[in-house]
């Protein structure tokens, strides 16, 4: 072999020696794609709640829109009666609304996978102690049907508002047992809710 072939002979290895260590460097591994994967898929599924959230926003906001205010100086009663009032509205434009209708079975499984996060470091144990302290245990829950006065607020950690989406004013996250509640705190109903939302 002459000098300029195996120059040129070395030259050819070590190029494609670099293009296997640039391949093996940019291209993910099977893990990372499925990784990647999940996130886009989750973060489609927050979008995706954003939406129905957004509906039934709109759906609040006519019924308030349609209901007289009432004054700085109305009686509990008036509030009370105020409120009553735009749920009811609420109830009649949704018709036959069911559970799942805003926690759709996807987005039901995206909302325990990232309550299960919250809660599967070191601090997991307690951020559900902090839960169930003033929890009011199961209940009997109904879409559309009033959030129960008689019972204590449940705390929500922190750090599981940090992995849920953000929701509009009208609307709050809540416990009550395991159930993770849509709480529409103008009108005081469940707008929806998922069972055993918070892992055992």
């Amino acid at each position: 072999m002459t000098h300029h072939s195996a120059r040129s002979s070395r030259l050819v290895r070590v190029g494609l020696l670099a293009v296997a260590i640039i391949v093996s460097v940019s291209t993910p591994s099977a893990s990372e794609r499925a990784g990647q994967v999940r996130v886009n898929l989750d973060a489609q599924l927050s979008m995706e709640f954003t939406k129905l959230v957004e509906q039934y926003v709109q759906v609040h906001r006519k019924a308030d829109q349609a209901v007289p205010e009432v004054s700085n100086s109305a009686t509990a009663e008036e509030v009370s009666a105020h409120v009553q009032a735009v749920a009811r509205l609420i109830a009649q434009a949704r018709g036959r609304s069911k559970q799942g209708d805003i926690f759709t079975r996807d987005i039901r499984a995206y909302f325990r996978r990232q309550i299960g996060r919250a809660v599967s470091g070191p601090d997991g144990a307690q951020i559900k102690a902090s839960i169930m302290e003033d929890n009011p245990g199961a209940i009997k829950l109904q879409v559309n049907g009033p959030y129960p006065d008689t019972i204590p607020v449940a705390f929500m950690p922190p750090q599981i508002l940090e992995v849920l989406p953000k929701l509009p004013r009208e609307l709050e996250y809540r416990f009550i047992g395991v159930r993770l509640i849509l709480h529409d705190i103008h009108a005081n109903l469940i707008a929806d809710y998922i069972d055993d939302a918070l892992p055992d």
